[in-house]
């Protein structure tokens, strides 16, 4: 028989036959499923007794209370801790705070540079020895950056500072430190709280409490137990409005999401403030006429053009927001400076609502247990943006879970400052962009395996102060970055007035009329004292600055963050890859987000390749048409661009921070990155 074309095909049909019917493909395919499962830093299933340890994270900044399941002692698993002030679920990240304990990309052993750029393991006593010397060689020449301003830690480091005669101790920016900066200039000596738990109306402009802004689970347990569940005819507990150019996770859930143009979240709010002031609403301040005539200048009318908000939606938001028996104003967001924060404090006054149920809280500071620390609303008032700006780089740099280099504006200029200065050592879990300039890297324990604590995180209506106990021993080569700088300081004979970590956090809870067994066991200590607003001014020549302050020409350019791609310390934890959407991330190219009629005037097509510029730095960028933004507006998410940590966030789409113009606020002297312009054009 002639083998022609219908032969071969038969013959194919059959042994494909034939092969499916045998083990072999399916044992490849099991192999295949096996393979992709077991990789050597997966926790394996355990068997035996299981257990739940209380703790707060210290990944997540928005401070998640939770569980952790564990099997046999071994953790296995992250839950929600409902009945924790704190807590109600778990974020995208805090979730995956268990399976980061075994990440590929953690450090495991102190690392020093050598001659050549490598990195050389060493001991700890190598290690110390090193840290000493250098830092008693720096002496008052050295700066000080933490990532953690939540916990005492940074006490720690403020101490040693101080022993060693400087001053440059730095946060890295949050919406907490441009809140400390608002108290602060208005005359307020206190924490701003947000009582969200007894609020029946929370405005929330350009703040999104939802995801990023605050105590981001807390925020969610109470706003949506104060809503009904579908099928019920009862009216919402609680109305939430969401005032910001683009419709994010909090203005999904908001009734209405009210579109305000980038850059004019105080416009907006000195719009609501003039038509409240024009309804007989007052404050008690001594500058009250000047913010009343400023209010009187950015009425509904003249600025609707500005804003993107017609009157009558003003008119209707003021309306609401008398009719409420305990309204909450927020704002204040990403790069956005103290001034919206102060814009808020105004419309609480006016409301009435400051230290009362339900309204803007004022919270009293932790006692400073340490010799010679500065508080944190001191610290808060160091703009590490502006000490990179002027250039007077110190002797030796110590970072705490802090990695500038990726996440401030222009990284490559934060790099080549920190390149003059001669010694950088980063106490880090991970192996970040900073740390990976720096001369000395030393492994820190997770969260969950260490001693730590938690003094009251921003967006917390109370205060309230907790500590958290080892869920399991840490690896063998980290130590506690705070243990480590007493350890030195003894060793440079500076008394900071402890030997360990856990004195000073056991000193703090005495300090704080709280019991430290209960403390460690999961009970926090909820403080129910208020500081005074006798001494509040109102400050509306610092708004007036912020209202004329102009985008340049080109695309508004509007930042956003997601939890689940992790922080700047972290990266995109593994197991968060798979939440990447398909509109989020194209192979390795990131979103340029636009409304329609936008892309339409730059004639581009959905999908289409293009770049995002501003001045010589460009990303590239597919475009992504989505009508929940303003118009001409482009939006980016930060997260991506990481060229360090593990294969699980690097090559993923591009920094955002690369094309961010940062100005100086007057008067805070913080770093303000929410007027930027962008061009995009085709590829």
């Amino acid at each position: 028989m002639a083998f022609d074309r219908r032969a071969f095909i038969k013959f194919m049909a059959g042994a494909s036959a034939g092969i499916m019917v045998t083990p072999l493909p399916w044992k490849l395919l099991d192999d295949v499923s096996i393979w992709t499962q077991n990789w050597g830093w997966i926790p394996r299933l355990q068997h035996g007794p299981n257990s739940f340890v209380p703790v707060v994270s210290k990944m997540c900044p928005s401070a998640v209370a939770m569980q952790v399941r564990l099997v046999e002692g071994r953790p296995v698993r992250a839950l929600p801790h409902p009945e924790h002030p704190l807590g109600g679920g778990v974020s995208a990240l805090s979730v995956a705070e268990v399976q980061m304990t075994q990440s590929p990309g953690r450090v495991h052993a102190p690392l020093r540079r050598s001659a050549d750029g490598a990195y050389v393991r060493i001991t700890w006593a190598e290690a110390g020895e090193m840290l000493a010397a250098r830092l008693k060689e720096a002496g008052a020449s050295t700066a000080f950056v933490c990532g953690d301003e939540t916990g005492s830690t940074l006490d720690v480091m403020a101490g040693f500072a101080a022993a060693i005669g400087s001053k440059d101790v730095f946060l890295m920016p949050s919406e907490g430190q441009a809140a400390a900066g608002a108290a602060k200039a208005m005359g307020v000596e206190a924490q701003l709280g947000y009582d969200l738990e007894n609020s029946d109306y929370v405005l929330a402009i350009g703040s999104n409490i939802l995801e990023t802004w605050g105590t981001v689970v807390r925020n969610r347990r109470i706003l949506v137990e104060k809503r009904p569940h579908p099928g019920e005819k009862a009216a919402p507990a609680a109305a939430l409005v969401f005032a910001g150019p683009m419709q994010n996770q909090t203005a999904a859930l908001a009734k209405p999401w009210v579109p305000i143009l980038p850059g004019t979240e105080v416009t907006f709010a000195l719009s609501l403030a003039e038509e409240l002031i024009r309804r007989g609403r007052t404050v008690n301040s001594t500058d009250f006429n000047a913010f009343r005539r400023l209010a009187e200048r950015n009425n509904a009318k003249d600025v609707a053009k500005i804003t993107g908000v017609s009157p009558e939606t003003v008119k209707t938001v003021v309306d609401a927001l008398l009719a409420a028996k305990a309204p909450l104003v927020i704002a204040g967001g990403e790069g956005q400076g103290s001034a919206p924060v102060m814009a808020a404090v105004a419309l609480n006054a006016l409301l009435g609502n400051i230290n009362k149920p339900g309204g803007l809280t004022l919270l009293p500071d932790a006692p400073q247990v340490v010799k010679g620390a500065a508080s944190r609303r001191d610290v808060y008032a160091n703009s590490l943006q502006g000490w990179l700006d002027a250039k007077k780089m110190p002797k030796a740099l110590v970072l705490h879970e802090a990695n500038p280099a990726y996440a401030l504006p222009n990284p490559a200029a934060v790099k080549a400052a920190l390149a003059t200065i001669p010694f950088k050592v980063c106490f880090s879990t991970f192996m970040h962009e900073t740390a990976a300039l720096c001369d000395l890297v030393l492994p820190v324990p997770m969260g969950i395996e260490r001693t730590d604590d938690i003094f009251t995180p921003y967006g917390a209506g109370k205060g309230i102060y907790c500590v958290t106990s080892p869920v399991v021993p840490a690896d063998e080569n980290a130590r506690a970055t705070a243990d480590m700088l007493l350890f030195i300081a003894k060793q440079m004979k500076k008394d900071l007035g402890f030997a360990k970590f856990a004195d000073v956090v056991k000193a703090k809870a005495e300090g704080l009329g709280a019991k430290l067994p209960a403390l460690a066991k999961g009970t926090p200590k909820v403080l129910e004292a208020t500081a005074t607003a006798d001494a509040l001014r109102l400050r509306p020549e610092l708004m007036d600055k912020a209202t004329e302050a102009k985008f340049g020409s080109g695309t508004k350019l509007v930042v956003f963050s997601k939890l689940n791609l992790g922080t700047a310390n972290t990266g995109i934890p593994p197991f968060n890859t798979k939440t990447l959407r398909a509109t989020e991330l194209a192979g390795h190219t990131m979103f340029a987000v636009m409304n329609g009629a936008t892309a339409k005037a730059k004639g581009l097509e959905p999908n289409a390749l293009v770049a995002v510029r501003a001045g010589k730095q460009s990303i590239p960028a597919r475009v992504r048409v989505f009508e929940g933004l303003t118009p001409e507006s482009v939006a980016l998410c930060t997260g991506l661009g990481r060229t360090a940590l593990d294969e699980f966030s690097q090559n993923k789409g591009a920094n955002v921070m690369e094309l961010l113009t940062a100005t100086t606020e007057p008067e805070t002297g913080l770093c303000v990155w929410s007027r930027t312009s962008v061009e995009v054009v085709k590829a």
